[in-house]
């Protein structure tokens, strides 16, 4: 299988090339020129298998430069039972919202207690051993911005890593005190943390910009050196995602919730769109989806997206209780673009530049047309997110995060809104003590709330009796090794100062 540029359609690459190279020259995604076909003789083969045999299925259906012995061996390192707690690191849980029946993917019972350890756990070992393909003896430089869980994530991933150094952007005042104490007590001789003065959006541009200078790449090559990312834009950060569609599919199978060939609809919390565009791309591969319900927070670009065809981050940017999704300019909605306008790259990098250039643009009404058949898009305030934390609490003796509420609410609109009661799988990000403020005013009922965020996962615990994850437990008492905090038109500098380039 090979991989094609959503910018460029005459770059094509391999899928170690993709996955080494991260983006493409000219600042397009790498996309899968094909997808594999599953039908129902491949899902009743899937059914048998547990979470890493499925998973070494589909990764191998496409990374066909990959041997069946490097799969497996990415697979058996990146699952383990001690890194998630059991054989499967993505268990549904059935709970009811407003009498409606919703399947719960718990997809944060890795080391960082977010989502992002799903991918972020196998990219270092698809990482090494493209670059072994494609770059021998050179080291990969690591770019991150994030918005709150990637960073941790691919820290986490990536520490200690050979050949590899990884540096971490995230806003100062965009993530919550667990997520910037999880970062900057990171350990590892090959990491690196910085806080930039401004949100998300500044930080991924910087990264971005980086990647694409001619005159940085060309420092770090004369070093031995080249960029690749960890965020969503790569394409072994999205490929992983997809695993945990389809093992969730057949999971409900095996349960009896359904059967081989009925429909679900997927509910997925989104600022980046990566989450959700991996359920898109299973059902391209044959996974029976019949609504992709995106939920955003207050920054609803994403919603008014799905519902005019225009797209446009001119607009105030809200910093709330969701952090991860406090984002205005979604990267991984350009490989839908792409697919939806039948894989027209000229037309995708038009689309892109005047978002550049403009703040803004529009699709074509046969694109808008596909988009509104296949999504819905709803939004969710900080009010509603913590009056759906406190009802699924009361009423389910659940827990969630600020993330997964956003998504239950939405949910719940659809609901009211269409009638539709197809089964349905709702993705759930991250651990509710990642933002135990916010959880904690949505269910303690107005009282005082101690100062210290490791005082208040103490009293989320108190009041609710949820264990608090281990890896979050023992931050308590690390000491900070990252402190600094640049401006983004500093970010160029600030990389090369720290690999030691001059």
């Amino acid at each position: 299988m090979l991989y094609n540029s959503t910018e460029n359609k005459n770059e094509i690459v391999s899928s170690a090339q993709a996955i080494a190279q991260g983006i493409s020259k000219e600042g397009g995604l790498f996309v899968p020129q094909e997808m594999p076909s599953y039908d129902e003789d491949t899902f009743n083969e899937l059914l048998k298998l547990d979470y890493k045999g499925r998973a070494k299925k589909i990764f191998g259906d496409f990374l066909t430069d990959f041997t069946t012995e490097e799969i497996e061996d990415c697979v058996e390192s990146a699952y383990t039972a001690e890194k998630f707690g059991s054989d499967n690191p993505a268990p549904l849980v059935t709970k009811n919202y407003n009498g409606n029946e919703i399947n719960i993917l718990e997809l944060w019972h890795g080391p960082t207690c977010a989502f992002k350890d799903m991918a972020l756990q196998i990219l270092p070992h698809f990482l090494t051993k493209s670059l072994k393909k494609t770059y021998d003896g050179k080291d990969a430089v690591i770019l991150v911005a994030t918005s709150g869980d990637t960073g941790k994530a691919a820290l986490e991933g990536f520490k200690d890593v050979d050949h590899t150094k990884i540096l971490v952007f995230y806003p100062v005042d965009g993530v919550s005190p667990m997520q910037k104490h999880q970062m900057n007590t990171q350990e590892g001789s090959n990491v690196n943390v910085c806080a930039i003065e401004g949100n998300f959006d500044d930080a991924q541009t910087g990264v971005k910009k980086i990647f694409t200078t001619t005159e940085i790449v060309d420092k770090l090559s004369e070093n031995n050196m080249l960029f690749s990312s960890a965020n969503s834009i790569n394409w072994g950060r999205l490929l992983p995602q997809i695993v945990y569609y389809i093992s969730a599919y057949c999971d409900l199978i095996n349960t009896g919730k359904i059967k081989i060939g009925d429909k679900i609809n997927v509910v997925v919390p989104t600022g980046n769109f990566g989450n959700i565009l991996a359920s898109y791309y299973a059902s391209l591969m044959g996974l029976p989806i019949n609504k992709f319900i995106c939920a955003s927070n207050s920054n609803n670009v994403l919603t008014d997206f799905i519902n005019t065809g225009v797209y446009d981050k001119n607009r105030s940017f809200y910093t709330t209780i969701s952090p991860s999704m406090d984002i205005l300019v979604s990267s991984n909605l350009e490989r839908l673009l792409y697919n939806l306008s039948d894989n027209n790259d000229e037309m995708t990098r038009n689309w892109m530049t005047q978002l550049k250039t403009e703040g803004k643009y529009q699709v074509t009404d046969e694109v808008k047309e596909k988009i509104n058949s296949l999504f819905y898009g709803g939004y969710c305030n900080d009010n509603d997110t913590k009056e759906t934390i406190s009802k699924m609490f009361k009423e389910e003796n659940y827990l969630c995060d600020t993330h997964t509420a956003v998504a239950v609410e939405v949910y719940d609109k659809y609901v009211s809104e269409t009638g539709d009661k197809t089964p349905t799988v709702l993705a759930s990000t991250a651990s509710p003590y990642k933002f135990s403020n916010a959880v904690l005013t949505a269910i303690n009922d107005g009282k005082d709330l101690p100062d210290n965020e490791f005082d208040m996962v103490d009293m989320l615990n108190d009041i609710t009796g949820v264990a608090v994850p281990t890896p979050l437990a023992v931050l308590k008492n690390k000491a900070s090794r990252f402190s600094d905090v640049c401006k983004s038109n500093e970010m160029p500098e600030y990389v090369l100062k720290s690999l030691g380039v001059k």
